[in-house]
């Protein structure tokens, strides 16, 4: 005997609304390549068409034997240390290209020697250097940007400033403006660095203001003695070859010259 069953009446059940999952983020990770690759390396000064490079022997330090050893370069050795290598090695030079060495993979003896060379920059040397292209970027990055904050500086300080600067570091301040920025301008792009350091610092507002007083006249230097215009009072001396304003603005910043660049500001 089967019983059937009859559906409830009244309402249907209420179903809970299903909550939509949000989309996962996508993780990008930087991907780092374990193959090897082939190692570009460029001369440092012309060495036309083709040059030569001696296979060795070279003197190197090897910091894991905290000792001086001897390596060459030879392509059938699987050890660039002369004293490891075979009695009577072939040995090859080393040929640069129009400036440029490829070292292949498969020539890891030959990556060692030059990556060990004396004449690797890496290692203080002055002979080639390897092309990272990845590092020379960041470099190029780093310099332009700091290009750009140069001359940033040079657009929002005041003049008061900028002639300051100006005249720390030699420049005719008896002209106009324009022809002062430019001027600032071509140094800001050759030494930025030097010029962004010129701002709020002590040494170039005593330089100025040293520099000033000796155009108006306030300070007298003459045969590297530095002496009150006016009462012909003896400051301090110059020691022969020294930048005089530089000398007096480092004197003024010491305990005992304060007192100088308080009058210098007096009588400006």
């Amino acid at each position: 005997m089967t019983t059937e069953t009859t559906p409830k009446r009244g309402r249907p059940a209420k179903q809970k609304p299903v909550q939509a999952q949000a989309p996962k983020k996508e993780i990008f990770k930087e991907h780092v390549s374990t193959e090897k690759k082939v190692v570009e390396y460029e001369l440092l000064q012309p060495g036309g068409i083709m040059f030569m490079l001696k296979a060795g022997p070279v003197s190197v330090y090897d910091k894991n034997t905290d000792s001086i050893r001897s390596i060459r370069y030879i392509p059938q050795e699987d050890t660039v240390y002369t004293e490891e290598q075979t009695s009577a090695p072939l040995k090859r030079p080393i040929i640069f290209q129009k400036g440029k060495l490829f070292v292949n993979p498969n020539q890891p003896n030959l990556a060692k020697f030059m990556a060990m060379h004396p004449g690797n920059k890496a290692n203080g040397g002055k002979l080639f250097r390897e092309v990272d292209m990845s590092k020379d970027a960041a470099e190029d990055m780093t310099k332009e940007f700091k290009v750009v904050d140069a001359l940033n500086l040079l657009r929002s300080k005041p003049v008061s400033d900028l002639l300051a600067v100006a005249t720390a570091l030699n420049f005719k301040t008896d002209r106009p403006m324009d022809e002062i920025k430019h001027d600032l301008m071509v140094y800001a792009k050759k030494n930025p660095g030097s010029f962004i350091e010129s701002f709020d610092n002590p040494i170039v507002e005593a330089k100025a203001l040293v520099k000033k007083a000796i155009d108006y006249g306030a300070i007298t230097v003459s045969k590297g003695k530095v002496s009150w215009t006016d009462t012909n009072n003896y400051i301090l001396s110059v020691p022969a070859g020294r930048d005089e304003a530089d000398v007096i603005a480092r004197y003024c910043l010491t305990e005992e010259g304060s007192s100088l660049i308080s009058e210098i500001k007096r009588q400006l």
